[in-house]
């Protein structure tokens, strides 16, 4: 009887304790990790919940003095949030939401949004796990966002936090990864191919695109092809900058051997329909479980055309690589095939970028109409479930913005914080749906202040590009869709005669590049007419011209309301923030865990008439 009346007591303390909506506790997994310096002594975990918005980070540093983590930016540390902590040697924990007056110094904040989960110290390590709102009210926090994010980790080797540049480091990561690799079906019959250039000669120049043509596996029955990674060769030094793998047509007559992909031999820029990329800083990628890219059936590509990309800024002699793209593929099926459309500016030859620009906009224009046209069929509806941003590194903020019958639909994909070293397709949050009849804008964001000539757009990592490249299901014939300014009105409106494009380009190099003159040059390539270039996987051209769309921002959402904080002028919500989810504000693990005092004053009574009935032997 004892024991039935115990578990009636245990069942009903569950029922009255609250339930943690936060999943991410003091001893809970968190999906992902990164070593934050290159000697692998700071190690950062970290999860979230994108509906709470709401991320846990766990710090762990080989040290037994204070650790901290925060958020900076591109060009300064001074205003960079900090949240420090550490156990001193007589066992106190100390904890505290600080940021960065200046480069050395730092000072408390008057909103604490950093919640303690845990912090412990042993031989080797001292380990910190908080969490904290991805957005507070408190204007000394830095948002957390699906842009890039630069994450600052600071240590000392004792218990007074000071800040010291040898034990500073920061590393961009992109914090709000929507899939998790282990979370992807890893079929058994997988086969592993690798895609690669063999002993090529790296040569002595800044900037190479080396190019050469191969078949994919040859398969009896359709295959899918569910992920891809970078094969790369260490070097001394970095030299492969990206990896393209375009689908070739069946019909294409295509070269042998190596050569430069844009030299003097045209054949060897044949295939414009990429189906997998990678950029430096870049790992490897995994489809969703539906979809894959096929291989295998009449309808798909049995060539590819494999782009590297080289940058030999030392120079150096006698370097052979042998990089290229690794692809695992499988006969278990997924439900779709996918694509990749390439959106953007066209890259030849129209873009230029002023110099000394403290900002500059460039805009490329998709116009779908012509989808159905260039792919022979219809063209069912866009399911659009990723990403890939690329500009070269002028390159600061990128977006793809959507628009219907004239109206601004949604940013398909941004990022404000877009970082030259960290390049990698990245899944969307949810599925966006391009219809026929869509236009598509890509915006980049330029910063040329350390540049005394104008920049233009080409292949080497000194020129630039403004591309986006998304990955979509099911598959249609069309491989790009970009667009560029009318130059010779550009020319015009800047005070300099053209009469072709030609002109125009060359009259850019008269221009007095002046703050004055660099806002109208961007006016006016916002203002030109723009021709836009559809391109299918049979290199198959067709143009059409459009208008550059204003782009509504998006307001920010609300802040959480926290101790201290203050609402910031520009939130756009009737109250300014939202209170903290009562699920998520369970005290730290360095604190006695607190129960609502309805679910103590109904454990402490059960207790007592529990005990009472013992007694009397019941």
């Amino acid at each position: 009887m004892a024991h039935a009346l115990l578990f009636q007591l245990l069942l009903l303390t569950a029922l009255a304790a609250p339930s943690q909506g936060n999943r991410f506790g003091p001893t809970s997994s968190l999906r992902y990790s990164r070593f934050l310096d290159p000697s692998n002594v700071v190690f950062l975990r970290w999860d979230f919940d994108l509906d709470a918005e709401i991320i846990t980070f766990e710090l762990r540093v080989r040290t037994a003095g204070w650790v901290g983590l925060g958020i900076t930016d591109r060009y300064t540390r001074a205003g960079s949030d900090l949240v420090v902590g550490g156990v001193s040697p007589d066992g106190r924990v100390y904890f505290s939401d600080q940021h960065m007056v200046d480069e050395d110094t730092l000072e408390e904040d008057g909103s604490q949004d950093a919640e303690l989960q845990g912090l412990t110290e042993d031989a080797v390590y001292t380990t910190m796990r908080f969490s904290r709102p991805f957005r507070s009210c408190d204007p000394q926090d830095r948002d957390i966002t699906s842009d890039t994010v630069r994450v600052l980790a600071a240590y000392g080797p004792d218990d007074t936090p000071k800040l010291d540049r040898e034990r500073m480091f920061v590393k961009s990561i992109f914090l709000l990864q929507i899939v998790h690799p282990d979370d992807l079906d890893a079929p058994e019959d997988t086969i592993i191919h690798d895609l690669e250039i063999t002993d090529f000669l790296i040569p002595e120049d800044d900037t190479t695109y080396a190019c050469t043509f191969l078949p994919l596996p040859i398969v009896g029955k359709k295959h899918h092809i569910y992920k891809f990674g970078p094969k790369l060769v260490p070097h001394k030094e970095t030299m492969v900058h990206h990896i393209l793998v375009y689908a070739c047509g069946n019909a294409s007559a295509l070269p042998t051997g190596i050569s430069d992909c844009y030299g003097a031999d045209p054949a060897f820029s044949l295939c414009s329909q990429v189906i997998v990329g990678w950029a430096v800083g870049g790992t490897s990628y995994q489809f969703p479980d539906d979809v894959g890219i096929s291989i295998g059936t009449p309808l798909d590509p049995q060539w590819i055309r494999l782009e590297i990309h080289y940058s030999n800024f030392h120079n150096l002699p006698g370097v052979y690589d042998s990089s290229g793209i690794r692809i695992y593929y499988t006969a278990q099926l997924r439900k779709y095939d996918m694509g990749v459309l390439q959106l953007g500016f066209f890259t030849f030859p129209i873009h230029f970028i002023p110099p000394g620009a403290e900002s500059f906009m460039s805009y490329g224009l998709c116009k779908t109409d012509k989808f159905e046209e260039m792919n022979g069929a219809p063209v069912p509806d866009i399911q659009v479930y990723g990403y890939l941003l690329h500009t070269h590194l002028a390159g600061r903020a990128l977006q793809a913005v959507q628009y219907r019958n004239g109206t601004q639909l949604r940013t398909i994909c941004k990022d404000d914080s877009y970082d030259f070293n960290l390049q990698e397709t990245r899944d969307l949050p949810y599925r966006v749906v391009i219809k026929p009849g869509d236009e598509l804008l890509v915006e980049c964001h330029y910063q040329t202040l350390d540049r005394d000539s104008l920049t233009f757009g080409g292949p080497s990592t000194i020129n630039e590009m403004c591309l986006i490249f998304l990955f979509y299901y099911p598959r249609n014939n069309v491989s790009s869709c970009m667009g560029y300014p009318d130059i010779i009105y550009v020319a015009h409106e800047l005070g300099e005669e053209a009469s072709d494009s030609m002109e125009g380009m060359m009259a850019m190099n008269n221009v007095e590049w002046t703050p004055e003159n660099i806002k109208k040059a961007e006016k006016a390539c916002k203002e030109a007419q723009q021709t836009v270039i559809i391109k299918t996987i049979d290199e198959l051209v067709e143009n059409t011209t459009g208008w550059i769309p204003e782009i509504v921002p998006t307001p920010r959402g609300p802040c959480l309301e926290s101790s201290g904080g203050k609402v910031e002028p520009q939130d756009q919500t009737p109250a300014g923030f939202r209170a903290v989810p009562e699920a998520l504000s369970i005290s730290s693990a360095a604190t006695p865990s607190r129960l609502p005092l309805a679910a103590f004053l109904l454990g402490q009574g059960a207790l007592s008439w529990l005990l009472a009935t013992l007694q009397a032997g019941v």
